[in-house]
């Protein structure tokens, strides 16, 4: 008995050091803009996105052409998406006409994502069919993630952690020549 809890407590302390370990090394959040290993997407055309809506509409990226798109992957268990999300409405309010909303739920049900929305607002598409492996396509590692995708179809940023209307609005600003 006394050599299995020293076993046991072995593992713990194990796992333990490995979760200090991860936290340790972890990303903090903030930003990835350019290619290579600060996200394989940046720079290439985003991947394809088709599902069906909250609301049951057939939703694809590709059919935005011609319009910026803010790709968010989000849960609504996640503090830093609860936190982010009226930065979401102000954006999408802000930048209509020209810019596009679209989030993309991890790990949640239909009936708390539309209370969720209901709750906190936000009159963009929301996939709640099947999405494939678009998380992994789009190479996202924790929530929430937005992938910033202009005109062209093309991923100009990845922001991880939460964003901010106002520095999305001075993203498309300077890729456009409007801002520096």
């Amino acid at each position: 008995m006394k050599h299995r809890s020293a076993v046991i407590a072995g593992i713990v302390g194990v796992a333990l050091a490995a979760l200090v370990l991860l936290f340790a090394t972890a990303s903090r959040g903030g930003e990835s803009t350019g290619t290579g290993s600060a996200n394989a997407v940046v720079g290439k055309l985003a991947p394809p996105l088709s599902a069906t809506t909250l609301d049951g509409r057939p939703f694809d990226l590709d059919k935005l052409r011609g319009k910026w798109v803010l790709v968010n992957f989000f849960a609504t268990w996640c503090p830093p998406c609860v936190a982010e999300h009226p930065e979401l409405v102000k954006f999408s309010q802000e930048a209509a006409g020209r810019a596009e909303v679209v989030s993309v739920p991890f790990d949640d049900t239909p009936d708390k994502i539309r209370e969720f929305f209901a709750e906190n607002g936000g009159s963009w598409p929301v996939l709640a069919g099947d999405t494939g492996d678009a998380a992994i396509d789009f190479g996202v590692v924790k929530l929430p993630e937005s992938f910033l995708v202009d005109p062209q179809g093309k991923v100009v940023a990845k922001i991880a952690g939460g964003v901010s209307a106002s520095d999305l609005e001075r993203r498309i600003d300077v890729a456009t020549g409007g801002g520096t």
